[in-house]
């Protein structure tokens, strides 16, 4: 930053937009990475995954035809998606390229209110919107030199007084090797994580076909109270005991829009649009519409373990 920037008071334009653009470079970098730490997202058979997520957007969204293609690659989508967000983030964050990465931000934000929020009603109730909102100021002005990569770059490299081609293309070439090698750490912390993951020991099965899978044992889950857990086709769900002889669950999945939904009091709340249920899983405020989906669950030698279709007998 240059001396005249840190001398600037507090009060000019060139601080105003700052808080604004730590608070969106932050969001959009912690948004990016969460995509690609969490097991889920690029699970194609996961109720939490980009595929799953897409495939019920297109079903509303405007832009439809769009969506429904780009589910067909949901892997190649998601991880634009992702690194598209890490980027916009870095980018904002550090100053470099300001006005790209705040153009590349109102972009994601606006694709996601016209898939994701479009039947958010009213409007404003979606917070996409307001992102896109948000990053028009940073898409006019930049970050106006302030704690600026993009600034300290063109300095260093005016020295001693080259061309100004040869500025641009330093500056490219400069920019482009921290986009790059931020980009890659974001792809070895989520390759590290996925393989971590992957390295894990699975269950263990119950020998025979009509085995149950157990949840949790009766004595482990309090009168009135829930616990995660997860399916064997690794969905998030949630087991709860509403009384001492009743147990249900529920997949943690809105049936709005598909974001996970977190227990609040007696229910469960979707921190994504504001979605509410009750304990049975039915809908107590909007924009959701229909209950949350039920997961059969049957109490076996005091274990809670999930409901086991029976096997078809074979013809004959």
């Amino acid at each position: 930053m240059s001396p005249e920037k840190a001398d600037a008071p507090l009060q000019t334009p060139t601080w105003a937009l700052l808080p604004l653009r730590v608070f969106l470079g932050g969001t959009f970098l912690y948004a990016g990475l969460s995509k690609l730490l969490d097991p889920h997202y690029l699970d194609h058979t996961s109720p939490l995954g980009v595929h799953a997520q897409m495939l019920h957007a297109a079903t509303t969204s405007p832009l439809g035809a769009l969506v429904s293609l780009a589910a067909e690659y949901p892997t190649v989508t998601g991880l634009v998606i992702a690194f598209g967000e890490f980027a916009v983030g870095m980018g904002t964050l550090l100053g470099l390229f300001t006005r790209i990465a705040a153009l590349g931000g109102f972009l994601l934000a606006l694709s996601f209110f016209l898939t994701v929020s479009w039947t958010t009603r009213p409007y404003y109730f979606g917070a996409d919107i307001v992102f896109a909102a948000a990053w028009t100021p940073l898409l006019i002005a930049g970050d106006t030199g302030l704690f600026s990569a993009t600034t300290r770059l063109r300095a260093a490299i005016r020295r001693p007084n080259p061309a100004p081609d040869d500025v641009k293309r330093r500056i490219l070439l400069w920019g482009g090797l921290i986009t790059a090698t931020t980009a890659v750490l974001g792809g070895v912390i989520a390759l590290t994580r996925r393989a971590t993951t992957n390295s894990e020991p699975s269950r263990p099965t119950a020998p025979g076909t009509n085995s149950p899978t157990v949840i949790a044992a009766v004595s482990a889950v309090a009168v009135g109270s829930s616990t995660r857990f997860t399916t064997p086709d690794g969905a998030a769900a949630y087991l709860l005991r509403p009384s001492t002889d009743t147990f249900m669950a529920f997949l943690a999945t809105c049936t709005h829009q598909g974001c996970p939904v977190t227990p609040a009091g007696s229910g469960f709340r979707c921190p994504c649009h504001g979605s509410t249920f009750d304990g049975n899983g039915q809908v107590t405020g909007g924009p959701a519409t229909k209950p949350l989906n039920n997961v059969p669950v049957r109490v076996v030698d005091g274990q809670v373990a999930l409901e086991t279709p029976p096997t078809p007998k074979s013809a004959g």
